[in-house]
């Protein structure tokens, strides 16, 4: 099992990096926001898990290892393959998702692409008592480098610069200009806003 990676980051996209390791360039599933994080040339770490199938080997990592404990957990629910797992990572924090959980609120995830009714009832019902509920993180106040960070990770994501700008406007208007914000959380909350994720696809 391949629990980490760290190495030189070749390339970056909206849901893959490639690292080089030992000069072998291995392809690691990300989500957007770790993306958005790691720039070509850095050196990045990443709690990863190899995920072995018939036809398809598979490695996905995360920059913190709670991320990588509820991917696991999501996994473990039925229904839930490794790329809504990942979609779900994208939507939500790991904080954000014990909340939903806690509160027995499935609505939060069945708008993640690629998890209907049913499963996100599951999802629920099988995560709960099993993920501890933290107050958020400190972040920095909304600033326009913040805006324009999150503005292009989206249109990276697929969607058009009108339909990422408008999400963001959304969004920044619903907390108010002076509540604080960091980058992963206004790309989850405009991805929220904006829908089912145009780069992650079906479930799988």
């Amino acid at each position: 099992m391949i629990s980490s990676v760290r190495g030189t980051v070749l390339s970056a996209s909206g849901t893959s990096v490639v690292v080089e390791v030992g000069g072998v360039g291995l392809r690691v599933g990300v989500t957007p926001q770790v993306a958005l994080t790691v720039s070509v040339g850095d050196v990045a770490r990443l709690h990863t898990t190899l995920i072995v199938r018939e036809d398809d080997l598979s490695l996905f990592g995360f920059l913190e290892l709670e991320e990588l404990e509820v991917f696991e957990l999501l996994r473990s629910v039925t229904g839930v393959g490794p790329k809504s797992a990942q979609g779900v990572l994208a939507s939500l924090s790991p904080a954000q998702i014990a909340q939903a959980v806690a509160d027995e609120d499935d609505a939060v995830f069945r708008r993640v692409s690629g998890i209907g009714p049913k499963t996100a009832k599951l999802i629920v019902l099988s995560l709960t008592g099993k993920l501890d509920v933290a107050p958020s993180a400190p972040t920095v106040t909304a600033a326009s480098t913040t805006a324009s960070d999150v503005l292009v990770a989206l249109v990276g994501l697929g969607w058009s610069e009108r339909e990422a700008q408008s999400a963001i406007d959304t969004v920044v208007a619903d907390r108010g200009p002076d509540v604080a914000v960091a980058v992963p959380q206004l790309l989850r909350a405009a991805l929220g806003h904006l829908g089912p994720q145009k780069s992650l696809g079906a479930r799988s």
